[in-house]
């Protein structure tokens, strides 16, 4: 058998997340359709180095699958991407060795979530980034930024619903907030990111942004490993799987 290594591009929009699920259409569900028919109708099950929302956007998710062909790797980008929809794109394919495992073995993931800081709707903007019509105080967002990086536990900013065991103890190596004319990038890179944790950060950011908090407020939200203390979970559509590093 060999194991195969792909990096992935989607438009979040048409799926109904990454994880397969009955009658409802997948990016798991688009790829292993697609495997199905290059192993004339044979399932091959493949593993992501995490699984994305519905609505979430992949730049560089990664997967792996493991096949009893043997197909050069060129030939498998090819074949797999004449057989997949327009809002799934193969970027890059690998041979790897057996021990490769795309969730076991990352050492680091990006996120970045896009704001588009304007009071009109462009609804061309509509399915690729959060509008927030409120006047922000960048700045503000910035010194935030600083108190999230480093090791901590973000109980706090991580979904009550979500299924991890264990510690919620993650590294972010890099909190940043930038403004380009009216869109707003916010990059978070870690060493792992619980369910809901961009998105949570975003909304406690942008009141920060608003006056709603204070930045020097974020190492007491962090201590009190308490979801209920900060607001609502931002939309989907401004987040962004960027790269996956191993």
């Amino acid at each position: 058998m060999e194991k195969i290594k792909c990096v992935i591009s989607y438009d979040g929009s048409g799926f109904a997340g990454f994880q397969i699920q009955p009658k409802k259409r997948t990016v798991q569900g688009e790829l292993e359709k697609a495997l199905m028919t290059i192993h004339k109708g044979a399932h091959v099950r493949i593993q992501a180095s995490g699984r994305t929302d519905t609505g979430v956007h992949a730049k560089g998710q990664t997967i792996h699958f493991e096949t009893p062909f043997t197909i050069p790797e060129a030939n498998w980008k090819r074949a797999l991407n004449t057989l997949l929809p327009g809002d799934l794109y193969i970027n890059e394919v690998e041979k790897v060795p057996s021990s490769f495992h795309a969730r076991y073995d990352v050492i680091e993931k990006e996120y970045r979530y896009y704001v588009w800081n304007e009071k009109e709707t462009d609804v061309f903007k509509r399915n690729y980034a959060y509008q927030f019509p409120y006047a922000l105080d960048i700045k503000a967002i910035q010194d935030a930024c600083s108190y999230l990086e480093g090791e901590h536990d973000f109980t706090t900013f991580s979904s009550a619903k979500a299924t991890t065991r264990g510690s919620k103890v993650r590294t972010l190596y890099q909190a940043s907030c930038e403004k380009r004319g009216s869109e707003i990038e916010f990059i978070f890179r870690g060493s792992g990111f619980l369910y809901n944790m961009v998105r949570i950060t975003v909304g406690v950011l942008l009141d920060i942004g608003q006056g709603r908090r204070r930045a020097g407020e974020i190492p007491y939200l962090i201590e009190q490993k308490d979801r209920r203390l900060v607001g609502e979970t931002i939309p989907p559509q401004g987040l962004y799987l960027w790269r996956v590093r191993y």
